[in-house]
């Protein structure tokens, strides 16, 4: 049910991406000889108004086949025979088509389940957050010179930046201020650990399960998402910083976990296992969590989509200068296993679809931003291509468009089969 759901949920993305360029071209004037549901043989295809609406047999994906996209045509409505503007609208369409719906289901889930901002919630004492002169109530507005919008910026920076010591800037009762971060650098170690992911931005505490890994002993103990761990071994805790701790000096014994579930305390044992652990950095702050109305959270769904674009548009430069690496790009794959993950972590049916609503708006906004970048064979490479046709007058030689398309094609493959073999990987691996 899970996979069939993450399927549905990905098709949702392509369909939608692949209606904004049918309905602008449609707008525009251009030519739609076919849009096809799914890819593969034929099944079913109705043509109507010179399109042929089709059906095929492999249920994923979706394209739009436009006139004189591929072949010279002398037809009015050709692709290629329209307006810059046209055409540029038709590229530009399919991405803002993503942006969209995600700003729709983003907008929902909000609403429905509150958001993180970039106040501080919390400081941890001794903390790197407190050595720069961060406290409660602080709102942090850049970190290492760059604009924090959302938590996510705030993560995403101090992870390319390897945890360097940075310049963050934050406001306080509307005076900007400036302290210096050094972030504790962990390394790679093994660590005992009961399989669960807390919930950082619940408002009843950082204690709170948001996630419980498929096999892990706390699934085995019966723990499930959303209970709040109020007891380990009969000590009270009431931040994830105490529950890490006790687990972690308790180390692969036996403990005893209380967790408190729709009013009621719960105890139960497990014994947790040795986990290799990757780099990390530590910081010691929490972010501020709200609940708001539907216009708040619209707002917010909006500066959390900019967000997303923008570290799009960063990716390229990371990738470049080793920031980042492809293997930790994904694929359909890889958005299939991260959507079926996500939903099956839902305590109830209701929190399933609010989970689906937002890892697919995620995800939408991840497959329209990356559709923007310059790069031959996506929409941003034809946009690219028109703009240069703009500035001298006249567009490129077929042969030298067939080129640089054909390379990019070339790229795109590569690239997709190597992030399909780390989708398998992770997959595989757990």
């Amino acid at each position: 049910m899970y996979l069939i759901l993450a399927i549905l949920a990905f098709n949702i993305i392509v369909i939608v991406h692949e209606l904004g360029h049918f309905l602008a071209a449609r707008m525009m004037g251009i030519g739609v000889l076919e849009f096809s549901l799914f890819v593969g043989p034929k099944l079913f295809s109705i043509t109507r108004g010179g399109t042929t609406y089709s059906l095929r047999l492999f249920p994923i994906l979706a394209y739009v086949k436009l006139e004189g996209d591929d072949d010279a045509s002398d037809s009015e409505s050709a692709f290629q025979n329209k307006p810059k503007y046209a055409r540029a609208f038709t590229m530009l369409a399919g991405p803002l088509a993503n942006l969209l719906l995600a700003a729709v289901l983003l907008t929902v889930y909000f609403t429905v389940q509150g958001y993180q901002t970039t106040k501080v919630g919390r400081i941890a004492e001794n903390s790197p957050a407190a050595a720069a002169g961060l406290q409660e109530g602080d709102r942090i507005v850049s970190y290492g010179g760059k604009r924090t919008y959302v938590p996510m910026d705030v993560i995403q920076f101090l992870y390319v930046t390897k945890g360097e010591p940075v310049t963050v800037e934050y406001k306080r009762n509307g005076k900007l201020l400036r302290g210096e971060l050094k972030p504790i650098y962990h390394p790679e170690t093994s660590t005992p650990m009961i399989g669960v992911l807390l919930d950082l931005t619940n408002p009843d505490g950082s204690n709170v399960l948001k996630e419980v890994n498929s096999g892990s002993p706390a699934e085995k103990a019966g723990l499930l998402a959303g209970d709040k761990i109020v007891a380990v071994n009969g000590v009270e805790v009431d931040s994830y910083e105490e529950l890490i701790g006790l687990i972690t000096k308790n180390g692969i014994r036996e403990l005893e976990i209380t967790v408190m579930r729709n009013g009621n305390e719960i105890s139960t044992t497990l014994t947790p296992i040795e986990v290799k652990t990757g780099e990390w950095y530590e910081v010691g702050l929490e972010f501020d969590y709200v609940r708001g109305d539907v216009l708040d959270a619209f707002v917010q769904s909006g500066v959390f989509t900019y967000s997303i674009v923008r570290s799009v548009f960063y990716s390229p430069e990371w990738l470049i200068t080793g920031k980042a690496n492809v293997s930790d790009m994904m694929g359909p794959i890889g958005m299939v296993s991260t959507i079926t993950n996500t939903v099956s972590q839902a305590p109830n049916v209701g929190q399933m679809i609010i989970y689906l609503m937002y890892i697919t708006g995620l995800l939408s906004v991840a497959i329209g931003a990356t559709n923007l970048l310059p790069f031959p064979a996506l929409d941003g490479g034809r946009l690219l291509l028109i703009g240069i046709e703009a500035v001298r007058g006249k567009p490129l030689s077929p042969e030298k468009e067939s080129i640089i398309s054909l390379a990019g094609f070339i790229i795109i493959i590569l690239l997709g089969i190597y992030i399909a073999y780390n989708d398998i990987l992770r997959l595989v691996s757990g």
